[in-house]
């Protein structure tokens, strides 16, 4: 007599070998969706893999982007540097240029005053002349020329009759008497005009000055 066996599946892992394999943790999903998985002798997940590239990655672009604000920085300063060198080479140049302005016309004034100075006394001369009427014809028309051209070169006269008395522009050869007519010192008579090239007195006007009358 036949005995049946029943056929045995031989795919079937034994029961021993089921037992001994280690559990397995189901896997977590992570905010970003990605599902890890434990795996066998404590290997890194791909998870985990992912989030140290993303945190690798964050890190590179922080240092380049503190870079970029480091040298904005250090650019703004040497921008602010280099203006502010501008800014006082700039004051440097007009006050150079002031003082080099200055100095030209000092300069010519004093050449004019060198010519001029000894002129004054032919000044003083055609002053007499004219006073007296003598003032006529060809001198008339020399003279008259000779005052032209050194008027041109910025001399000019001053001190008249009935002008307040200035210590700075008059110089008093005398005091002859009081006037009711005046406040205050005044020049009575010019014996030499006062002569000056722009604001600087060349001589001044030598004067004989009357004093007003004391208040009773």
């Amino acid at each position: 007599m036949t005995s049946e066996h029943p056929e045995v599946d031989t795919d079937v892992e034994p029961f021993e070998t089921v037992a001994a394999r280690p559990p397995q943790e189901p896997p977590v999903e992570t905010p970003d969706g990605v599902s890890t998985g434990s795996t066998s002798g404590g290997g890194s997940t791909s998870g985990a893999g992912s989030f140290g590239d993303a945190a690798a990655e964050m890190a590179n672009e922080t240092e380049v982007e503190g870079g970029e604000v480091d040298e904005l920085t250090a650019l703004r300063k040497e921008t602010a540097e280099r203006t502010a060198d501008l800014q006082r080479l700039q004051a440097e140049f007009l006050n150079y240029k002031r003082r080099v302005e200055r100095d030209r016309d000092l300069v010519r004034e004093n050449a004019v005053f060198a010519v001029l100075s000894p002129m004054l006394d032919v000044l003083d001369s055609i002053d007499r002349a004219r006073e007296a009427g003598e003032l006529e014809g060809g001198f008339k028309g020399v003279a008259d020329q000779l005052e032209r051209i050194v008027g041109g070169l910025g001399l000019s006269k001053f001190g008249e009759p009935g002008d307040p008395f200035d210590p700075t522009h008059h110089e008093a050869l005398s005091h002859i008497g009081t006037d009711p007519d005046v406040d205050v010192v005044t020049c009575k008579h010019i014996a030499k005009a006062g002569y000056r090239i722009g604001d600087r007195v060349v001589r001044a006007a030598q004067v004989l000055v009357v004093d007003p009358e004391p208040v009773a």
